[in-house]
């Protein structure tokens, strides 16, 4: 199975070669991309798949229901790295509809050190509790679910001192939130981007 990646991975470069002879000689310049994703770690929401980019054209963060918090040191540098340094244009929340990080907080069920995480997750939940509890479906309910706790992450990036520190400079940066569904592969814009200080 190994062997059959790195085959892979052969072809695969050997295909953007034939296509572009110069894509990796531009690659190792230094990357200069506009947008910022930040998504689920689920195999099935390839990022730059996704939006039709190439390597090098977003800069990714992932991890289990695309949470964006406070207190979270890994995310917190990679939104640094990608504001300050980057100076990218566009941070992208991405979730996804069906997410098992979504149903895995809300379903009563004890995981372990993933309850922690998720944690921000259910307090979403708890305020929205009576909108959520009157869609009968729970496949509806789950996804709706998805998109408050979008909206909830494009908050957080958008009150972090960082971006708002970029916005006092003056530099151009908006978080948008989508999300994306499995079934037919499209993202859906949740009409809560936020340009400029809260």
């Amino acid at each position: 199975m190994i062997e059959q990646l790195k085959a892979n991975n052969r072809a695969w470069a050997a295909r953007m070669v034939a296509a572009d002879a110069n894509f990796f000689r531009r690659l190792v310049g230094q990357q200069a991309p506009e947008y910022m994703w930040i998504g689920c770690a689920d195999s099935r929401v390839p990022a730059n798949e996704i939006v039709g980019l190439d390597p090098g054209e977003m800069f990714v963060h992932r991890n289990v229901a695309n949470l964006a918090p406070p207190q979270d040191a890994n995310y917190l540098s990679v939104l640094q790295f990608a504001v300050d340094v980057l100076k990218v244009k566009h941070v992208i929340v991405v979730g996804h509809y069906g997410c098992g990080g979504v149903a895995a907080a809300v379903d009563g069920k004890r995981r372990g050190l993933i309850d922690h995480w998720l944690h921000p997750i259910r307090e979403v939940y708890v305020e929205n509790r009576g909108d959520l509890l009157a869609i009968p479906d729970w496949t509806a309910r789950m996804n709706r679910l998805c998109e408050l706790n979008v909206m909830r992450q494009v908050r957080n990036v958008a009150a972090d001192v960082l971006v708002q520190d970029a916005w006092g400079r003056g530099q151009s940066l908006s978080v948008h939130g989508w999300v994306y569904s499995l079934s037919d592969g499209l993202v859906k814009d949740l009409g809560v981007t936020i340009s400029g200080s809260m």
